[in-house]
């Protein structure tokens, strides 16, 4: 190495010599032995495989079944009977198939959104009520979320009973005319309407929970510095509390729309998809096809199409999530 005193004895002009390089220490990459690159294998091995039995392989026998024709007498006989896309081609064909589908999705938003707006209403007040009654309200939602299905809709067919429901008697009283023997479930309109206000008010206390959680997450600085920053309550909305409910929102909407898609016991306990099929949704048609009618290859066709829809739901969803990302990333 050049020291500083032979520096000072060089003459004008002339350039040191560099200093060699002092190589830095290799540091030795330990190998993983083949037990440590097999253990996270292993320990997810148990929850793939449990997956695998529980979705993956019933998923698998639907596919085989929609390409099958299987009556009552293929299933005694276990005679095997490929049809190819028979079963959907005469799905697809049938006009019902897509008048029932239409109103499916029509019933599916329309409950999502009642139950989203009645869920976020109820969150935002359990925020702002007194304690005690806050409490009292969360036990009240909790106990309605607990009712089984089938005992809080026999409970619904009591309330909108056309001779002995509370519900047209208390209209009688209040002063609407003509609700004295006023039947509910004459029409498919309105057998959709009790039947879908029933499952709003089996899913509020879970979305509005839900958002409660989110909503005592915000810490109160934010509320705070939006006061003083003279912002008034919508605007103190939009800019602290829809930022921390929006991604708690995405997922209960996400689950909302997969569980009311395929609602099956409310719809059937109510009417039987009736009066005439007009409150028949996609579920009860495979269970007419299937199971009423022993016609399972048909009933897994629908099964199959009915995958497809939400599909195409949940990835049109999640599209218009991941562009909603992007703008708030710009």
């Amino acid at each position: 190495m050049t020291s500083t005193k032979d520096v000072a004895a060089m003459p004008a002009g002339t350039t040191p010599p560099a200093s060699p390089r002092v190589p830095a220490p290799r540091q030795r990459r330990r190998r993983k032995g083949l037990g440590e690159s097999v253990v996270p294998y292993l320990l997810l091995a148990p929850g793939v495989i449990a997956i695998a039995a529980l979705l993956l392989w019933p998923t698998f026998q639907l596919v085989l079944i929609s390409f099958r024709k299987l009556d009552l007498r293929e299933l005694v006989t276990g005679q095997l009977v490929w049809v190819g896309f028979d079963n959907f081609a005469s799905v697809l064909a049938d006009p019902q198939f897509w008048e029932i589908t239409l109103r499916t999705l029509v019933f599916t938003a329309s409950v999502v959104a009642g139950t989203l707006v009645i869920g976020m209403l109820v969150a935002l007040l359990m925020k702002h009520i007194n304690p005690v009654i806050r409490v009292i309200l969360q036990v009240t939602l909790v106990l309605a979320w607990a009712v089984p299905v089938i005992a809080a809709t026999t409970i619904f067919q009591w309330i909108f009973d056309q001779q002995y429901g509370i519900l047209n008697k208390t209209l009688d009283r209040l002063g609407f005319d003509g609700f004295i023997g006023y039947s509910w479930f004459s029409s498919g309109t309105s057998t959709m309407t009790v039947i879908g206000i029933l499952i709003v008010w089996q899913a509020v206390p879970f979305v509005a929970f839900s958002l409660y959680a989110g909503l005592i997450g915000v810490p109160r600085e934010q509320y705070e510095a939006a006061g003083i920053d003279g912002a008034s309550g919508p605007q103190t909305f939009r800019a602290v509390t829809w930022p921390a409910l929006k991604p708690i929102l995405t997922i209960v909407t996400f689950l909302s729309v997969i569980w009311d898609f395929q609602v099956f016991a409310q719809v059937w306990a109510v009417k039987q998809g009736g009066p005439d099929g007009q409150s028949t949704t996609l579920p009860i048609l495979m269970y007419l096809k299937g199971i009423a009618s022993s016609k399972f290859g048909p009933a897994a066709a629908v099964s199959m199409l009915m995958l497809v829809i939400l599909i195409a739901l949940t990835a049109r969803y999640i599209q218009i999530l991941v562009r909603s990302k992007e703008v708030e990333l710009k």
